[in-house]
């Protein structure tokens, strides 16, 4: 994919990668379906400066105009901002996206596709996909796991999103052969709350050893990825029996109005959003800063 596909690099991943200086890539539905202009703009920013802090340069990636753009000028950045009829791309889309010309937000497949086209190690999101409650009936099953499964990128994440089925997205990722593993945490995190009560795999306390880790994975050709799953902190996370009143209502509003396929997740999350006047969306800025804290320090590892 690599050799074939041409990249758009900012002046700053350029030179960095160049350099060899450690990158974090970005994904950049945040920006396009997480929040509204200029807020999408400012946490953009604000989550870039994070990594450059902690000693890496972040690579925010996205299509425009059909170019797939690995690191943003501060202008690019600003015009995927206001762009209207973003593609929200997956794995399926990414390709639709760039031979019609289109503009795309990319999804984790789709960041994770990218970034090792790009030579990127690792990658700081909010939460992964999963599988969906009532998947056995639906077979919704997010791109995500099986992303994981094949392309060699650490994904650092505050867990699979709350409103999944976690204990059947665990399942999935261990018969794909993805190590997950607890960072500081003994069970995974729930994305707005800090404990599922579902234990993790692995637990690893040091960003040294998660690279460390990936190192000796990379010894076997044929290896996916590495997801690392890292708790919100204390003082922003929504407490996972309180969160669950909202979710459990999110769902429920979503069966009533017949809401299915990819539309599932962007309704809830904004329904969410509503019944809990915000706090899930400054929670889910403070866990997509937190994530991007630690991706630095791991990508300085490698």
């Amino acid at each position: 994919m690599g050799n074939s596909i041409k990249i758009h690099h900012s002046k700053e991943v350029a030179d960095a990668l160049a350099r060899g200086v450690p990158v974090v890539a970005l994904e950049s539905t945040i920006i396009t379906h997480g929040m509204p202009y200029p807020q999408n703009v400012e946490t953009a920013r604000e989550v870039e400066q994070i990594i450059r802090d902690g000693g890496a340069v972040p690579a925010t990636i996205a299509v425009l105009g059909g170019q797939l753009h690995v690191g943003l000028e501060d202008s690019t950045l600003e015009e995927l901002a206001n762009a209207k009829n973003v593609m929200k791309c997956s794995r399926a889309d990414l390709s639709f996206a760039m031979a019609l010309g289109k503009n795309g937000s990319t999804t984790v497949a789709a960041t994770m596709m990218a970034a090792h086209a790009a030579g990127i190690k690792v990658f700081a999101t909010g939460g992964i996909g999963g599988v969906h409650k009532g998947a056995e009936g639906t077979f919704d099953i997010s791109a995500d796991l099986d992303e994981l499964s094949r392309t060699p990128v650490c994904v650092v994440c505050a867990g699979a999103k709350a409103l999944l089925d976690i204990p059947k997205t665990l399942e999935v990722l261990e018969t794909r052969g993805v190590p997950v593993v607890g960072y500081e945490c003994d069970n995974v995190p729930a994305f707005w709350s800090r404990d599922s009560n579902i234990k993790a795999p692995y637990r690893l306390d040091e960003a040294t050893d998660i690279a460390k880790f990936i190192q000796f994975r990379e010894k076997f050709g044929d290896h996916g990825g590495v997801l690392i799953t890292n708790p919100v902190p204390v003082e922003d996370e929504i407490p996972s029996e309180e969160m669950q009143v909202f979710i459990d209502a999110s769902i429920e509003a979503a069966e009533q109005q017949t809401i299915t396929g990819k539309a599932v997740t962007p309704f809830v999350l904004q329904d969410i959003f509503e019944r809990t006047k915000g706090r899930s969306l400054a929670t889910n800025i403070a866990l997509v800063k937190n994530n991007a804290k630690l991706a630095a320090k791991i990508a300085c590892g490698l």
